[in-house]
């Protein structure tokens, strides 16, 4: 099982080395507004797993809504420190 910070390294990982063939490192260096749109995206497509679906659906969709989030994080360069600065 992999954590927010886990995951928040691993793709902190993918950024530093720059793969070609990553898709985490084409959509943050698409920049701020292409991972943006798929927060969006996935916010709401979670809404509606969680409305309409069932609960592993649900949370597969809050898992994707996350790691999008955590793009969108490293495309504007915020930290997990500067989020939990403010929780």
């Amino acid at each position: 099982m992999k954590t927010f910070d886990a995951l928040y390294a691993e793709l902190v990982q993918k950024i530093a080395e720059q793969d070609p063939d990553s898709g985490t490192v084409r959509l943050v260096n698409s920049g701020v507004h292409a991972a943006g749109k798929k927060v969006v995206e996935e916010a709401a497509e979670s809404w509606m797993a969680a409305e309409f679906e069932s609960k592993d659906r649900a949370a597969e969709e809050i898992a994707q809504l996350l790691y999008h989030v955590q793009a969108l994080m490293l495309s504007a360069s915020i930290s997990l420190d500067d989020v939990y600065r403010r929780l």
